[in-house]
């Protein structure tokens, strides 16, 4: 029997409309009647994931920016936290600069921005957080750097991949967590390395884990746990890597990989 649910939300939990199915919903809840921790871990900030905290009702703490950040759901206070170091963190707004790529740049869960426009925009939909342009990078470097993504066309963010390997520092990890979001942060970040934090959190080994996720940076989360699940809408790495593989997220997918594990 598993003791904890970790649900990735964009591309997993939320189909292409951005909603929650009623089945999803009836089934995640019929699972936390059996008595397993249900939690979130996602790439989003903890703006972006307070309705689904309440939707939910969940108990366990939650996952943000790819495990940089862990809140406390019921006490929304903030119990992990790692952020990127300074020299990191310039290098790669320096590097995007170079680029002349879209920034999203995340400090003390502020959204700050190089530039407004439609990338822009849609993020801030998905965050709920009002997006600062950057006049003084100096400022935000001293404030500390929880995540910074790139948003460009796949195809460029592709390119742009092959090419930082050799500038990136060892101590930066970078993933697609959309075909249009390159996102760093640091080396010591991950889902899994979140999940294991939870572990010793809530005393829940990593064999009584399952996890149900997309993207590649769902990848290390999923490889960890005792049930890793890709979605069918996931990418071929991910799939490559997982225990099961389950329906779309426009096909009820995490509804049916709980009919079937759990």
């Amino acid at each position: 029997m598993y003791k904890l649910l970790a649900l990735d939300i964009d591309g997993t939990l939320l189909d292409s409309e951005g909603h929650v199915s009623e089945s999803t919903l009836e089934a995640i809840k019929r699972v936390q009647n059996k008595g397993v921790l249900v939690t979130i871990s996602t790439g989003r900030p903890i703006q972006g994931v307070y309705k689904y905290i309440k939707m939910l009702d969940l108990k366990a703490p939650i996952i943000t920016y790819n495990g940089a950040m862990i809140i406390d759901s019921e006490k929304d206070k903030v119990i992990y936290e790692q952020k990127l170091d300074r020299k990191d963190a310039k290098q790669i707004i320096d590097l995007g600069r170079v680029y002349d790529t879209t920034m999203v740049i995340w400090s003390n869960n502020k959204l700050y921005v190089n530039r407004l426009d439609d990338h822009v925009i849609a993020y801030q939909t998905l965050s709920g957080e009002a997006p600062i342009v950057i006049n003084n990078y100096e400022e935000v470097y001293n404030q500390g750097i929880t995540k910074i993504i790139w948003i460009n066309e796949p195809d460029k963010l592709i390119q742009y991949q092959d090419e930082i390997k050799s500038v990136a520092n060892e101590s930066v990890t970078y993933c697609t967590s959309k075909p249009h979001y390159l996102e760093f942060f640091d080396h010591k970040v991950s889902k899994a390395k979140a999940l294991a934090f939870i572990g010793r959190h809530c005393n829940i080994k990593k064999e009584e884990m399952m996890a149900i996720g997309d993207g590649n940076n769902d990848i290390e989360m999923i490889e960890y746990v005792g049930m890793g699940v890709a979605m069918g809408n996931a990418t071929p790495l991910v799939k490559s890597v997982a225990n099961y593989i389950t329906s779309s997220n426009n096909n009820d997918g995490i509804f049916k990989a709980l009919e079937k594990l759990i």
